[in-house]
C-alpha cells in the first residue's frame, strides 16, 4: 500500500471528509441566501433539486424496471420526503439565521436516535436538546422569527421521515438509484410551483449557475464525501460528527452571511450538539429493531 492509501484509508482521513461535506453543505446554504431576493425559496429549492436530479441521473443511471409496486410507493413516498424537507428548510432560512434553521432541523435525526435507543437515557439527552433549542429563543440569534422556526421544526420532521424512508429505499433499489429516482420526483413536483412563483427569472444565466453551485456543493458533492467516509468510519462515529452541523452551520453563517450570534447561542448549540452525540452513544450500546 503506497503512503497515498494509506493516508486515504485513514480515520483522520475520514474524519476529514465528512466535516468537508458538512462545511460544502452550508456553505452552500450560504449561495442559496443570496438567491432568495431574486427567485425566493422556492425557487432556490426548485433549482437545487432540479440540477442535484441531473448530475445523479447522469452519474447513478438507475434502472426503472424491475419494481414492484411497494417499491415506487416506497422511493415516490422518499422523493415527497426529500422535497418537502428541502422547501421547509428553505423557507426557514429565509426567515431565521442559518445556524438557528440547522440547530432545530437536526432534532428530526435526534429523535430518530432516541426512538431507535429505546433506553431513559435518550429521553434525557432529548431534553437536553429541547433545552438548547429554547436557549435560541432568547436572543441568541436575534428574535427569531416564529413562522421561520415553524418552518425548521417542519424540516426536522421531514429529515427523520426521509432518514426512514431511505433506508426502506435502500432495500428496494441498488447503490443510489432509489436517491437518484427520488431526486427526480422531488424535482419534478416542485419546478412547476418554482417556475409559477418565480417565472422567466428563474432561467437566467446568472441565476441558473448559481444554483447549480448550491446543487453542487450542498447535494453532489457532501453525498459523494458521505458515501467514501461511510466506507471506512464506524456508524456511530459518522453520527456524531454529523452532529457537529450545527456549529459548522452557525459558523458559516457568521463568516459569509455577517449573521451574528451571541455566547447565548453558543451555548444551545453546544446542548444540542452534546444531545446529539449522546443519542447515538445510546442507540450503539443497545441494538435496536429497525424503523424504517
Amino acid at each position: 500500500m503506497t503512503p497515498r492509501d494509506a493516508s486515504a484509508r485513514s480515520p483522520i482521513g475520514s474524519v476529514g471528509l465528512v466535516v468537508g461535506g458538512l462545511a460544502l453543505q452550508e456553505i452552500g446554504a450560504s449561495f442559496a441566501v443570496q438567491l432568495f431576493p431574486a427567485v425566493g425559496a422556492l425557487g432556490v429549492v426548485s433549482l437545487r433539486l432540479g440540477f442535484s436530479a441531473i448530475i445523479l441521473l447522469a452519474v447513478c443511471r438507475p434502472s426503472l424496471r424491475g419494481h414492484d409496486r411497494g417499491s415506487w410507493a416506497t422511493v415516490v413516498a422518499f422523493g415527497l420526503a426529500l422535497g418537502g424537507m428541502n422547501l421547509l428548510f428553505y423557507e426557514a432560512l429565509a426567515r431565521i439565521p442559518l445556524g438557528a434553521t440547522v440547530t432545530i432541523e437536526v432534532l428530526g435525526p435526534l429523535a430518530v436516535s432516541v426512538i431507535a435507543s429505546r433506553k431513559l437515557s435518550g429521553w434525557l439527552w432529548a431534553i437536553v436538546a429541547f433545552a438548547g433549542v429554547a436557549l435560541l429563543g432568547q436572543g441568541s440569534f436575534g428574535r427569531l422569527d416564529p413562522v421561520g422556526v415553524l418552518f425548521a421544526f417542519g424540516a426536522a420532521a421531514t429529515w427523520a421521515a426521509y432518514i426512514l424512508l431511505s433506508a426502506r429505499t435502500g432495500r428496494h433499489f441498488p447503490r443510489f438509484d432509489g436517491l437518484a429516482i427520488a431526486m427526480a420526483i422531488a424535482a419534478v413536483v416542485a419546478l412547476p410551483f418554482g417556475v409559477a412563483i418565480t417565472g422567466a427569472r428563474l432561467f437566467d444565466l446568472g441565476i441558473l449557475l448559481l444554483g447549480a453551485t448550491v446543487a453542487l456543493l450542498s447535494s453532489t458533492l457532501p453525498y459523494a464525501f458521505e458515501l467514501l467516509a461511510l466506507r471506512r468510519l464506524p456508524a456511530a462515529t459518522f453520527s456524531i460528527l454529523m452532529s457537529l452541523a450545527p456549529a459548522i452551520a452557525t459558523m458559516a453563517g457568521f463568516v459569509i452571511l455577517g449573521q451574528e450570534f451571541t455566547p447565548v447561542a453558543a451555548i444551545a448549540i453546544a446542548l444540542v450538539i452534546a444531545a446529539s452525540i449522546g443519542a447515538v452513544h445510546s442507540a450503539r450500546d443497545r441494538p435496536a429493531e429497525p424503523l424504517g
